[in-house]
């Protein structure tokens, strides 16, 4: 069951590795209440742990939000307070002090450019990045960690990104079509004709429609060279063959022939033959 799991998480951040440009080591952003869970669930050290999760080092982060937001609950939470104390701190730019929700979601905006993996116990802002693409969230329970399966938001989104690179764009196709400066200047009237194509093309894309299949037709497979071919040769009988072909041949002859034999009549004489004899 363990080994499921490790299998479906490290699915998971090759998806994000690939879609959206996560590399190592992996940057976790963690809020309060995860801090917590990680503490009240004997899960330390907690670089360890990610470690595990994610399958390669990692960098722990929190705000500046986050660590004032826990010395405003008091005593009780003293140890997560100096456990995040220990912890890297993100750039958020709060001069006032904002809820650890509000910070975080400000850290990671709308494209969360910095590739963070955010830990959280919040259920309302765990919905709340599934609708942003490339935030992939981690949560834990009781004395496990485990990260979110990508939202179909988010595999859409990579889909259409991963669409768009595939296509050509108006500028690489202008540059696609442009020649050197040493063959305009000595072919003066093929310019108009590439100036033409790169026009249709750019109104084709625009409107969506399909480009001329004259333009970029596709050269079919030709046969091979004849001349290079050796020629059929007549086959050749043997002696032995030609006997045999002959003798069939006779052997059919002498089947079709057909003998005649004459007739008689059962000890009778012919009427003929009664005459002259009389």
């Amino acid at each position: 069951m363990r080994v499921k799991k490790q299998k479906r998480h490290r699915k998971v951040v090759r998806f994000y590795s690939a879609c959206f440009g996560f590399r190592e080591p992996y940057k976790v952003l963690l809020d309060g209440t995860i801090v917590h869970h990680l503490l009240s669930n004997d899960l330390s050290p907690a670089d360890d742990a990610l470690a595990r999760l994610l399958g390669a080092r990692c960098l722990l982060f929190t705000t500046k939000c986050i660590i004032a937001e826990l010395k405003s609950l008091g005593p009780s939470y003293s140890e997560t307070l100096d456990a995040a104390k220990q912890l890297m701190t993100a750039r958020c730019e709060h001069e006032k002090r904002v809820s650890g929700v509000n910070c975080i979601q400000s850290v990671i905006g709308e494209t969360n450019s910095e590739h963070f993996f955010v830990g959280t116990q919040d259920s309302e802002l765990r919905r709340k990045f599934r609708e942003v693409p490339g935030v992939p969230v981690i949560y834990g329970l009781k004395n496990a960690l485990f990260i979110e399966q990508p939202s179909t938001d988010q595999r859409e989104f990579a889909k259409s990104a991963e669409e768009k690179r595939l296509h050509v764009n108006e500028s690489e196709l202008v540059k696609f079509f442009k020649k050197n400066p040493k063959e305009s200047s000595n072919d003066g009237d093929s310019d108009g004709g590439e100036e033409k194509e790169v026009k249709a093309v750019l109104s084709a894309l625009k409107g969506g429609g399909a480009v001329d299949k004259s333009k970029f037709k596709r050269k079919k497979a030709k046969g091979p060279n004849p001349l290079s071919c050796k020629k059929k040769k007549p086959k050749t009988e043997t002696p032995a063959a030609k006997n045999q072909t002959q003798e069939a041949k006779e052997g059919g002859d002498a089947k079709t022939k057909r003998t005649r034999k004459r007739k008689r009549h059962n000890g009778k004489p012919n009427s003929n033959n009664a005459e002259n004899e009389s």
